[in-house]
C-alpha cells in the first residue's frame, strides 16, 4: 500500500510530531512505501520527500495559508500526481498547511482519514480554554472567537481564526475526510458535541515502539524521586507542580523546555527539592523515567492521549495525572492516581500518597506493553486503511 503522511512539522517537536515520525517508521517496517508532506522548516529531518513541501510559514502567509494558498496546493498536487497514494493520513495540519490537502486528496479518490492530535476541529484556538477555563461557546458559534479575542495576535488573529472555521467548517471536513482517529473517548466526544457524525470516529489510542524499551527483566529498583515529562508551559501545569513540589522533601526532576523554563529556575534555584534537567531525548531520559517512583503530569488543559503517560506506564513508571481532557482513560487504581486540576492541596496530597503506594511495576509495563504495542495498532490501523 502507498501512504501519504501528512503534518506541520517534519521533526521531534511535540507528540503529534513523534506519532507522525513513529508512523512512518512502523508503515515502512511493514513493507508499505511511504511518502511525507510537511512544512519547510529549519529543524525538519532529511527526506527525499522534502522538494514538494512549501516553504516555512512567514507572518504575511499568516493571513493566507490557513486557507489552503497557491504554493501549498501546487506542491500538494504534484506529490499526489507523483506518488499516488491510496490513502492520505493527516495530522497537525491547519494553519500551515491547512485541510486544502484533504478536500484534494479527496477529490482524486484518495481513502483519507485524520489523526486528531487537539481539539481544532471544534475550537478555532485549538484548546477549548478561555481565561484558564473550559469553553464551549465556539462549538455552536464560532465568531466567539473574535469577541473573547481567544487567538494569539488579539483581534487580526481571532478574526484569521474566525474566517477559518468558516471555510473549513464540519460538513465541508466531513465530506473530505473519510475517517477521523481521536486518540481518545474524550476528543470524540467533544467532536461529537460539536456537530460531528458519530459514525466518522473511530478511537484509536496512541502507540509505542516496544524495540526502543528496555527487557522488563531488567528493570532497575525504583528510586526516591518523581518526574515531570514534557513542556515546561502554563498549560502543562509547571507553575502548579512547582508550588507543590516546594513545599514537600520529595524530589521533583523535570525534564523539557519551554517558555516557563527560565522564570521557573530562577524562582525555585535555592529549593533543594525540584531539579530542572532541561530538553532531553529518549535516550537520556528514558532511564531517569523508568527509576522514577512515578511521573506526574499537572496539565491545566484538556490533554487528549498524552504520549508521555503511555510512555511512562510502558517503563513500569506509575503516572499521577490531572483529572482532565483525555488523562484519566489512561489511568486506573492499578496504574496510578488522578487529582483536580490546578489544585496544590490535592496535587500535595497525591503526591504523598503516590510514594506511599505499593505499585507493581512490572504488571504496569507489561499491561502498557499489550494495551500500546505498535503492532496491535498496526492492525486496526490497516482496517481502516481499507475502503
Amino acid at each position: 500500500m502507498k501512504i501519504l503522511i501528512a503534518n506541520k512539522f517534519y521533526y521531534r517537536r511535540g507528540g503529534d510530531c513523534i506519532y507522525m515520525l513513529n508512523l512512518e517508521q512502523l508503515l515502512k517496517a511493514h513493507g508499505h512505501e511511504v511518502a511525507v508532506f510537511a512544512m519547510d522548516y529549519p529543524e525538519n529531518l532529511d527526506t527525499p520527500w522534502k522538494k514538494y513541501f512549501p516553504k516555512n510559514m512567514s507572518k504575511l502567509m499568516a493571513f493566507t495559508r490557513p486557507f489552503g494558498d497557491g504554493e501549498v496546493k501546487s506542491k500538494f498536487s504534484q506529490l499526489l500526481n507523483d506518488f499516488k497514494p491510496d490513502v492520505v493520513h493527516l495530522n497537525n495540519i491547519h494553519t500551515q498547511l491547512s485541510p486544502v490537502i484533504a478536500q484534494l486528496a479527496h477529490e482524486i479518490g484518495c481513502r483519507v482519514v485524520w489523526t486528531l492530535h487537539d481539539s481544532k476541529l471544534v475550537c478555532p484556538c485549538y484548546t477549548c480554554m478561555r481565561d484558564g477555563k473550559w469553553c464551549e461557546e465556539c462549538f455552536t458559534d464560532k465568531f466567539a472567537v473574535v469577541k473573547h479575542r481567544c487567538m494569539p495576535g488579539s483581534i487580526p488573529g481571532a478574526v484569521v481564526g474566525y474566517l477559518e472555521a468558516k471555510k473549513w467548517n464540519k460538513d465541508v471536513l466531513q465530506k473530505n475526510v473519510d475517517l477521523f482517529l481521536p486518540p481518545s473517548k474524550f476528543m470524540m466526544d467533544i467532536c461529537i458535541k460539536g456537530g460531528y457524525s458519530e459514525n466518522k470516529f473511530r478511537v484509536l489510542c496512541n502507540f509505542i515502539d516496544v524495540t526502543k524499551l528496555p527487557l522488563r527483566a531488567d528493570m532497575p529498583q525504583k528510586e526516591d524521586y518523581y518526574v515531570f515529562l514534557g513542556r515546561v508551559c502554563e498549560m502543562k501545569g509547571v507553575r502548579t507542580l512547582c508550588k507543590a513540589a516546594a513545599q514537600l522533601d520529595k524530589k521533583l526532576i523535570v525534564i523539557g523546555g519551554g517558555e516557563l523554563l527560565p522564570e521557573l529556575k530562577k524562582t525555585y534555584e535555592s529549593c533543594p527539592y525540584i531539579d530542572f534537567k532541561g530538553q532531553m531525548q529518549w535516550e537520556e531520559f528514558m532511564p531517569i523515567l523508568q527509576k522514577a517512583r512515578f511521573m506526574v503530569l499537572p496539565a491545566q488543559c484538556s490533554e487528549n492521549n498524552p504520549l508521555t503517560v503511555i510512555e511512562s506506564q510502558s517503563l513500569g513508571t506509575p503516572v499521577l495525572g490531572a483529572n482532565i481532557g483525555g488523562i484519566p482513560e489512561l489511568i486506573s487504581d492499578q496504574t496510578g492516581m488522578t487529582f483536580t486540576s490546578g489544585d496544590v492541596d490535592d496535587l500535595k496530597d497525591k503526591i504523598r500518597r503516590m510514594f506511599e503506594h505499593n505499585f507493581d511495576y512490572q504488571a504496569i509495563a507489561k499491561d502498557a506493553i499489550d494495551r500500546y504495542s505498535s503492532e496491535a495498532y498496526y492492525k486496526i490501523l490497516m482496517k481502516y486503511y481499507q475502503k
